[in-house]
């Protein structure tokens, strides 16, 4: 295994959509949502295992998620947990967490990946990694994994890329959430992806990007070099961590830097944001359900989502396309074409019956 091979890992989300399974005290990566016996986050660290060596995949997350990674997670060190005493979005953490690898390991090329996916095709992706990975050895470039769009769905980012030869493809402008009419001309134009938040890079490369268009960013990670991967990294990135600008790695760099290419993926991919996309991903019973955790007896009811804690007895008769979680102290019962609002939903809980319930 190529020892300069690493890994990012983003596990510092809190999965709002997925309430009320997910909550901030324990966020959906370290949940199974799928019922497979692995949470996300277990099943992730698996994935990147197969190219990367085990004890260079590093863990992005909150402060308060620590213990939470160590326990789920039993091949990681303390060293691999790099933790955000503060919310900056993904710029931030990417750079921090690149600084420390650059400092362990000059000639390190990394992934930098969402802890929550679900890809079917593992060996799909291994394969699709080590292309970008060396491709990323040999030039100055930024990658990203687009994934060929089957329909033209609102929720993602897209990825126009230049019609060429070669796999690998240059990367012409990144576009968030189009509305449905735009969606379908990316989709009828053949040149345009999916932006599934997968990032492949050489430190060297990434750290050059943050220098020429995040200056500020830069120059105040920069005053911590010395401790980094050294016991007084905590004092500094505690005092220093929240001064910096809440942006994403694609507002960033992504969109600023010319040097930015993309592989179309060759295998399935869904982001699990939403309880709709994970029925899509299950596997569903005869009337058409998707059922986690629970046993059901449905009468005229089809297409729901159904998942309950501890084998739980679930009789449902003339409801269709909804969404049905059972958890501890809250029953959510919410149409499927509305699941967007479940975080709007959420904010109202909280203010009725108190912040623990989020």
């Amino acid at each position: 295994m190529n020892k300069n091979y690493y890994a990012i890992l983003m596990a510092g989300g809190v999965g709002s959509r997925f309430w009320p399974v997910s909550t901030t005290e324990f966020p959906k990566q370290f949940h199974d949502m799928l019922g497979t016996g692995e949470t996300l986050i277990q099943r992730t660290f698996s994935r990147l295992s197969k190219i990367v060596p085990p004890e260079n995949i590093f863990i992005l997350t909150n402060e308060r998620y620590n213990d939470l990674v160590l326990e789920q997670l039993p091949k990681a060190k303390q060293r691999q947990v790099v933790t955000e005493p503060a919310m900056r979005n993904t710029a931030p953490c990417i750079l921090y967490a690149s600084m420390k690898i650059q400092k362990e390991n000059p000639n390190a090329i990394m992934i930098v990946a969402p802890s929550d996916h679900w890809i079917e095709d593992e060996d799909a992706f291994t394969s699709n990694l080590e292309q970008c990975f060396k491709a990323c050895a040999q030039e100055d470039i930024l990658m990203t994994l687009g994934i060929e769009p089957t329909f033209p769905n609102t929720g993602y980012g897209y990825v126009q890329y230049d019609k060429e030869d070669g796999a690998v493809k240059k990367v012409a402008q990144f576009t968030e959430k189009p509305d449905y009419n735009t969606a379908k001309r990316f989709l009828n134009a053949g040149n345009y992806l999916w932006n599934a938040g997968i990032f492949i890079w050489s430190v060297n490369s990434i750290i050059k990007a943050f220098e020429s268009f995040q200056k500020e960013m830069t120059s105040l990670f920069e005053k911590g070099k010395e401790v980094y991967n050294t016991d007084q990294e905590h004092v500094f990135i505690c005092s220093n961590y929240p001064q910096a600008q809440n942006i994403s790695i694609d507002y960033a760099i992504l969109e600023k830097a010319k040097n930015v290419y993309v592989l179309p993926a060759t295998f399935d991919w869904n982001d699990l944001g939403t309880w709709g996309s994970l029925y899509d991903k299950l596997d569903k019973n005869e009337t058409k359900n998707a059922i986690v955790n629970a046993r059901v007896l449905s009468q005229d009811a089809s297409g729901n989502m159904i998942r309950t804690s501890n084998d739980k007895i679930v009789v449902v008769n003339g409801l269709d396309d909804y969404i049905i979680i059972d958890k501890e102290d809250v029953l959510l019962i919410y149409p499927k074409n509305k699941e967007q609002d479940i975080k709007e939903v959420l904010n109202k809980v909280k203010e009725t019956y108190g912040e623990k319930y989020g």
